[in-house]
């Protein structure tokens, strides 16, 4: 995929199954509400509580996370840009090596590394040495809060059914939506990864019904009243 809807699946792709979780999260916990059988309003209640309480949940550990690589990886940074300002020549020997390590004859390899030294040598290093890139810079805040976006995207969808649906069908037309969504999560991940939709879709459809199964047998075997 090309321009725009290349970028739009670049930045969707990775986000799908922090989606599918929000959806199986929300579920188990509305079913399991539902088994338990609690009114309408406790269950309403109980799972938009558990949507708010996973969602941030999901970005303050997302947030940790990429804080604690951000951290590494300004370290990294910092003690290359030491070794290019007290040892340049070292370092652009050590830049030819990993060239030629990697296949590049040994004047190839001399060339392209005081080209790159040259243009940004501290990029050359990063990239080089550690795999950073303009591409793969992390940026915490940003990346926890499309987390958190996107599991609470897909944790909604059950919960509405909950809100929309009134009486005695509500469990089994929540059930059928879930299977719906998930299967849909399955097949946009099938599309990206470009393989066979069939799999994926079943896979996420069943792992979705058995959660939810699962969590309604518990509310219907623990039951508070």
């Amino acid at each position: 995929m090309n321009g725009a809807a290349g970028r739009i699946v670049e930045w969707v792709g990775p986000h799908v199954p922090d989606a599918s979780d929000g959806i199986l999260t929300s579920a188990g916990i509305c079913e399991g509400f539902a088994g338990a059988g609690v009114s309408s309003s406790v269950l309403i209640f109980g799972g938009f509580a558990g949507l708010v309480a996973g969602t941030l949940a999901m970005g303050a550990v997302e947030y940790s996370k990429l804080r604690a690589e951000f951290d590494q990886q300004a370290g990294e940074l910092a003690r290359e840009r030491v070794q290019i300002e007290t040892a340049p020549e070292a370092e652009l020997d050590e830049l030819t090596e990993l060239y030629v390590s990697r296949g590049l004859s040994p004047g190839l390899a001399r060339q392209v590394a005081v080209e790159l030294t040259a243009h940004d040598a501290l990029a050359a290093h990063a990239e080089a040495e550690h795999g950073i890139t303009p591409a793969s810079e992390i940026v915490p805040l940003r990346d926890a809060l499309a987390v958190s976006a996107a599991f609470a995207a897909g944790g909604i969808i059950p919960w509405l059914a909950v809100v929309l649906i009134p009486g005695a069908p509500r469990a089994g037309v929540t059930f059928a939506i879930v299977l719906l969504a998930l299967a849909l999560t399955g097949w946009v991940s099938a599309r990206i990864s470009d393989v066979r939709s069939a799999r994926p879709i079943m896979r996420m459809a069943g792992i979705g019904a058995l959660a939810m199964v699962i969590t309604y047998l518990a509310g219907l075997v623990i039951h508070p009243g």
